[in-house]
């Protein structure tokens, strides 16, 4: 029997239209092509999708802020309401949050609530945004519930998203929101960031827990997004001093060099002893990824897919990066072959 899939067709309602990179706006890269080109790799792998549950707003409160959860809801109708404003809200102010109140207007709080031009908000991205975040929901509920393991095509991703900040083509932390489930039946969780981005936001939700485990591997962020965070001495706080953990990779990493990086960060998971695992799978540190951060072939999805699920861990795989090339949706088939395989 092959593992429980979820993916909702209301996701593709957020249809971005523009990313500003380097000063300057190009051809969004996080479109509804991507769920079609995946949903094609899962399928090919065995998978069968079904339409996730509804959406459960008090998930997605147990990790990000009411005024966050507010704000995705309303902002783009007041935006509208501005004469001259664009289509999509983009903010043209970045606040820094050290100073001054929370604000009302709404230009003033897309400056405080996006942390950059890569997550326009249109007219159907809250409930897009919804539909990834059900899809994260109904695939943790399936691993709770004795699956083990589940797989949610998830878009938008998520794990660029804080609990008040979204970014990096997040919104919503499907993976932040999967774990924070799976603690509620496990003592201790862990998440395990494969995608070429550093996951900053899961970093920063679960900073300060020690119930929570979080593990990244990606490029190093000295000249990769997200810049600020994803460094090897970021280690968590208080509580959660020592179950965070960062290995930053150089750019151009083929396999060769990821997959010892990989056995490095499983033990890492296996020493902290987690009762359940969340995978946030980005497949875009393939060398054709047109963001251009690793090198991996097709062929190391599949070592990756397979020494993850060597792990043993009742698994929730959150769909995270991987954008537009002609191996995008084989490269999941490979990854999930792989998985399948190794679970026995």
């Amino acid at each position: 029997m092959s593992m429980p899939a979820f993916y909702a067709a209301a996701s593709a309602q957020h249809d971005p239209q523009s990313f500003l990179v380097l000063g300057q706006f190009a051809k969004a890269q996080e479109v509804p092509e991507r769920a079609e080109r995946l949903l094609a790799g899962g399928t090919a792998a065995g998978l069968t999708f079904q339409e996730p549950g509804a959406y459960e707003p008090g998930l997605a409160a147990a990790v990000h802020t009411p005024e966050y959860l507010r704000f995705l809801a309303e902002i783009h109708g007041r935006w509208s309401n501005i004469p001259g404003a664009a289509a999509e809200v983009i903010p043209n102010v970045n606040l820094d949050r050290r100073f001054g109140g929370y604000p009302t207007a709404p230009a003033g709080l897309a400056g405080y609530h996006q942390a950059d031009g890569a997550c326009p908000i249109g007219a159907g991205t809250w409930a897009g945004v919804q539909a990834s975040a059900a899809t994260g929901m109904s695939a943790a509920q399936s691993v709770i519930e004795g699956a083990r393991a589940a797989y949610a095509l998830c878009r938008p991703p998520g794990h660029h998203a804080y609990a008040d900040l979204a970014g990096g083509f997040c919104f919503l932390n499907n993976s932040a929101i999967a774990a924070q489930m799976l603690r509620g039946a496990h003592d201790r969780v862990a998440v395990l960031d494969v995608d070429v981005h550093h996951g900053n936001g899961t970093q920063g939700i679960f900073y300060g827990r020690g119930d929570m485990l979080t593990v990244s591997l990606h490029a190093d962020p000295t000249d990769y997004y997200p810049y600020v965070q994803g460094y090897a001495h970021e280690r968590g706080e208080g509580a959660g001093f020592g179950t965070n953990r960062n290995l930053p990779l150089p750019r151009s990493t083929q396999d060769d060099g990821y997959l010892p990086a990989l056995e490095d960060a499983i033990a890492t998971v296996t020493a902290y002893r987690p009762g359940a695992l969340v995978l946030a799978l980005g497949l875009d540190a393939y060398r054709e990824d047109p963001l251009k951060g690793m090198a991996l072939s097709t062929k190391g999805f599949e070592s990756i897919g397979k020494r993850v699920a060597a792990i043993g861990l009742p698994t929730v795989i959150v769909q995270e990066g991987g954008y537009l090339c002609p191996d995008l949706g084989a490269n999941l088939t490979a990854f999930l072959t792989g998985f399948q395989e190794g679970m026995g």
